[in-house]
């Protein structure tokens, strides 16, 4: 086995030391360890959790969110543009990381979107690179006859992989309702898109997800990498290993500063750990600059604050923060006559036991997964508010050159963002069939209910995460600035307005009865948006209807848990902070490989892309490149 305890591992100096066990680091781990001869150390924060049912047994959607077991519990600053509210920011904690408690769906972003990750200045980082290194990481298993024949579903195969470690598959879906959606979709003028992995997502589509079919149980970086792999002699794990910092030698005028280790802490003490070669960095989004900040890499300013000695001054660390904003309509009660099996019914607890002892046959609900996805250019379904949203997005862009308000390198970022609102082929907008109702939504038992969730897909508000005290168990600074840009409220204004519409729309017209959540009291869109109205006193519960529906958006937003950008790979001149290789400025021997160095933002959910991430800095570490 692997694992080592702290007192054993500081014995001995490492060829390569992985900072974080989650999505990316586990597969940068392992690929380098595949080399016999050079050693790897992989520091983890949180615990192992291995053959946890909460993480192996699919179908709990959420059930590990918010405890600390499992979950960082991050939460952002108050936002002022959100009604000043303090938003959850759930980061997974533990081997496999956000892997062991995201909702399993395995998607590609559109290849115009990758693209443009290489045209602000990263050569190689492009949509074919993309897909070799997906494929690299993936193995697709075809469906069973019990999907196909109650769903057909078209595969390409030349877009998925074959002999990767992650084993992807289309799980036993919520087949009667997905085929409701997406026959509603045809209806509402969206195309059926016959294979979302090949660089168009746009239109209707059912999603896989990584759930290997043999056992039916989630796929993580743990079972698809470290597992088959765990006795390997030169591959060491170390959980409750919380990194402060990484060592410099001493500086040499003229020349990039060279890291010497990593201090960490465990079981209460403080431990120093020597790297012969390089330190990757994989602590995510959020961790990744906090540990740069402590250990003298950032923003002078930030560090004068914190009190740390500068080694490498890189303005850029922690900023151009961007995530995927979300909101919830419904749950709409479905009609009593339909057969819907949703996730309401696990909630009567005779059904939920049902459902686990058929699970533990390969059979029943647990094995489900997201599956009905729908993307599209605002263009297509309201062409003169996209008119309106560009030339908003104009105006604030253009206002902001005027202050001298953008960072470097912000323009360039923000220029591609407004031609992709122009670009009919790429998709603004995201909308996911939930099968079931929305948590904390005022539900009757026994009532089944479906919802959607909306996303914002490329944001333009841009925020930041900087360490806030020179202790490392305190959170940092969390400040995504959501919704400082109008244009990204508008966009979530639109997506919404398009949902209720497909309800509209037969045949899921006629499964629902009514909308639960925001109701019909919400219907202008300043109520939908964010402008107080007024309301008369009725009673308690127009009391409930103001709250639901007066200032929708702002009340229900919350993080699509797909944070980029804070360690953004661009030139050095814009603000970057590591470069195509994922070498971080201004030091010889240390990379940050994880989301955080995705400098725009992409349409889709990023797991596939941190695997990428992973496969790819660990070729670099073997070309010495």
């Amino acid at each position: 086995m692997p694992f080592v305890t702290a007192e054993a591992a500081v014995l001995k100096s490492y060829d390569y030391i992985v900072i974080g066990g989650g999505t990316a680091g586990l597969t940068a781990a392992v690929r380098l360890s595949e080399n016999p001869s050079e050693s790897v150390l992989v520091l983890e924060a949180g615990s192992a959790n291995l053959g946890d049912p909460k993480i192996d047994i699919p179908g709990q959607f959420g059930c590990t969110l918010g405890d600390p077991k499992y979950d960082w519990r991050f939460s952002t600053v108050k936002q002022r543009h959100v009604n000043d509210r303090e938003i959850m920011w759930s980061r997974g904690k533990g081997l496999g990381g956000s892997s062991t408690i995201n909702f399993y769906a395995w998607t590609r972003p559109p290849a115009k979107d990758v693209d443009a990750i290489e045209r602000l200045g990263n050569p190689g980082w492009n949509w074919d690179d993309f897909v070799k290194y997906s494929k690299k990481s993936e193995t697709f298993r075809s469906p069973l006859p019990e999907v196909t024949d109650k769903y057909p579903h078209s595969v390409d195969l030349r877009n998925r992989g074959s002999s990767g470690p992650v084993q992807v598959t289309i799980a036993p879906h919520f087949h009667t309702l997905d085929r409701v959606f997406q026959q509603t979709m045809r209806n509402i003028g969206l195309n059926s898109q016959h294979d979302p992995y090949g660089g168009d997502i746009n239109g209707s589509w059912m999603a896989t997800a990584n759930l290997d079919p043999d056992t039916w149980t989630r796929c993580s970086s743990v079972s698809a990498y470290l597992l088959p792999n765990i006795n390997r002699g030169n591959l060491f794990v170390l959980t409750q290993a919380l990194v402060s910092r990484v060592l410099f030698q001493p500086a040499r005028t003229g020349q990039d500063r060279t890291i010497s280790g990593v201090e960490f802490l465990c079981g209460g003490r403080i431990y120093r750990i020597k790297a012969d070669r390089e330190v990757v960095l994989c602590a995510g989004a959020v961790k990744s600059p906090q540990i740069l900040e402590l250990s003298g890499v950032g923003n002078p300013a930030v560090l004068a604050n914190l009190g740390v000695k500068m080694q490498v001054a890189l303005p850029g660390v922690g900023e151009n923060l961007q995530e995927h904003l979300m909101n919830t309509l419904g749950p709409y009660e479905l009609d009593p006559r339909t057969s819907h099996e949703t996730l309401d019914l696990l909630k009567d607890p005779k059904y939920a036991a049902n459902a686990r002892a058929l699970y533990s046959r390969g059979m029943g609900i647990y094995r489900n997964s997201l599956s009905s996805f729908v993307y599209f250019p605002l263009q297509k379904v309201n062409p003169r508010a996209s008119a309106a949203v560009v030339k908003r997005a104009e105006r604030e862009i253009d206002l902001q050159v005027r202050q001298g308000t953008l960072a470097p390198g912000q323009l360039e970022q923000l220029s591609l963002q407004v031609a992709a609102l122009r670009d009919d082929t790429i998709p603004d907008c995201e909308i996911i069939l939930w099968p079931g109702s929305t948590p904390g939504a005022p539900t009757t038992p026994g009532k089944r209910y479906i919802s959607f969730g909306s996303y914002l897909n490329h944001p333009i508000s841009r925020g930041s995460i900087h360490a806030i005290s020179t202790d490392p168990t305190k959170s940092p600074m969390i400040d995504p600035h959501h919704l400082e840009s109008d244009v990204d409220l508008e966009i979530l204004v639109q997506n919404f307005k398009f949902s209720r519409r497909i309800m509209e729309v037969e045949p899921l017209k006629s499964n629902v009865i009514r909308e639960i959540l925001p109701g019909p009291a919400c219907q202008t869109d300043s109520q939908i948006r964010g402008k107080v109205d007024e309301y008369s006193w009725n009673g308690f519960q127009i009391m409930i209807n103001i709250y639901w529906n007066a200032e929708y958006l702002k009340n229900n937003v919350s993080n699509g848990g797909h944070a980029v950008g804070t360690c953004s790979m661009l030139p050095r001149s814009k603000n970057g902070v590591v470069n195509p290789r994922l070498k971080v400025y201004g030091i010889t021997n240390l990379r940050v490989a994880d989301l955080s160095v995705i400098p725009i933002h992409i349409a889709t959910h990023p797991q596939t892309i941190a695997y990428v991430i992973g496969e790819k800095v660990a070729d670099f570490l073997k070309d010495g490149t």
